[in-house]
């Protein structure tokens, strides 16, 4: 199973703060890529992918999304389809459904909760999970050994969070996945790829 941990400092942490214009909705449309790249293939969608998600924006940050979509069953009541028309609905409707305090299934594999990136990446660490920073100054992903269950970090279009960046560069082993800088969304089709051509 390959994680994603996905970090957004404008997105928004209120179902009521997504708007008709994602992009002047703290930036949600990169997020959503970013679930598009981890899931979909052509004709097909991903089982072996958890993507995790952490919100900062306003106005109750921070809120830490959970999806591993469960694609058997009966839709509608064993699991919520995930289609690409309906990613902005699915995560709009976690945010509706938060519930201080707890750790809310909102629909079957799609969990919300109260919960900051550091806190994530440490407790993820406590785990024993092997974890990689995208980074433009890390080895080079094509020559980086790792083991069936890796996790890779990465940022919104402003990055990573700064006070935290050198704390996060002890607990990771930085990573690139090229001389250019992509989108998030294709840093993680780049990333698949690459576990794909490893058969990890």
């Amino acid at each position: 199973m390959r994680e994603f941990l996905y970090y957004s400092r404008t997105a928004p942490t209120a179902g009521n703060y997504i708007g008709e214009d994602l992009q002047k909705s703290g930036r949600i449309d990169i997020a959503i890529h970013t679930v598009i790249a981890s899931f979909f293939l052509s004709h097909a969608v991903r089982d072996d992918v958890k993507l995790h998600m952490i919100f900062a924006g306003a106005p109750d940050p921070s809120k830490h999304l959970e999806l591993k979509p469960v694609f058997e069953g009966k839709e509608g009541i064993d699991k919520i389809y995930l289609g690409k028309k309906d990613v902005s609905t699915i995560i709009k409707k976690m945010l509706y459904k938060y519930r201080e305090g707890q750790k809310t299934e909102a629909f079957p594999g799609y969990w919300i909760e109260k919960k900051g990136f550091l806190e994530l990446v440490k407790e993820l660490k406590a785990e024993g999970r092997e974890l990689f920073m995208l980074d433009g100054d890390g080895e080079d992903i094509r020559t980086v050994e790792m083991g069936e269950s890796p996790i890779f970090i990465l940022g919104d279009h402003k990055g990573l969070p700064g006070k935290e960046f050198k704390r996060l560069k002890t607990m990771c082993k930085s990573v690139s996945i090229g001389p250019k800088t992509y989108f998030a969304s294709h840093v993680i089709a780049v990333v698949n790829n690459e576990l794909d051509r490893r058969g990890i």
